[in-house]
């Protein structure tokens, strides 16, 4: 299908139902990390489970409203980063991750976001990319604080999740602000 390299060993690709051996591998080493904010993938707790899992991401995909990537260092599924809630009529998408220990302070979902977001912004035309996640999910909210995102606000104890409600801190970027930021970059970088 598609590998796009991120650098440093590591590459975007698609992760569909065919992929559940390894992608229940991934979250059997990583599980508690990964739930720690997010129950993602927790319902994945055989190859049948996780093919499931994958399979709700393909019928997004197919349905245009979401999509689901992994990412792979040096050939082994580390993580992932998605579209949620994505709305190309209203041009509005949330991003999303999540990764193992083995993939973390690498700055890999902060390079496959921007991949999505270029993707969302250019070639779909999306004018609001959206961040969400919990306040005390600190790694998280670093990763939209490097892809130059505003802080919209906080949805007080809105989340609840293993027994304690959780506050959600809300981030964005807007397709202007993405296009300045990233015409600056490329600017540095000559």
């Amino acid at each position: 299908m598609y590998a796009i390299p991120l650098g440093d060993g590591a590459e975007l690709r698609p992760l569909e139902p065919w992929n559940a051996e390894e992608f229940l591998a991934h979250l059997e080493r990583g599980r508690d990390f990964v739930n720690q904010y997010v129950p993602f993938g927790s319902q994945a707790r055989d190859v049948e489970s996780a093919r499931a899992t994958l399979q709700r991401y393909a019928d997004l995909r197919a349905a245009d409203t979401g999509s689901l990537h992994g990412l792979w260092l040096d050939g082994t599924l580390v993580g992932g980063v998605l579209f949620l809630n994505f709305d190309a009529e209203n041009a509005n998408c949330e991003v999303g991750c999540w990764l193992e220990p083995a993939g973390t302070g690498r700055g890999l979902v902060t390079r496959a976001v921007r991949v999505l977001i270029d993707f969302a912004v250019e070639r779909r035309g999306v004018h609001r990319v959206e961040w969400v996640a919990s306040a005390g999910n600190t790694p998280s909210l670093n990763v939209a604080r490097r892809l130059g995102m505003t802080r919209d606000g906080v949805r007080r104890e809105s989340y609840p999740y293993r027994g304690v409600r959780h506050d959600l801190e809300v981030w964005s970027i807007l397709a202007p602000e993405w296009r300045e930021a990233r015409a600056r970059a490329a600017h540095r970088d000559h």
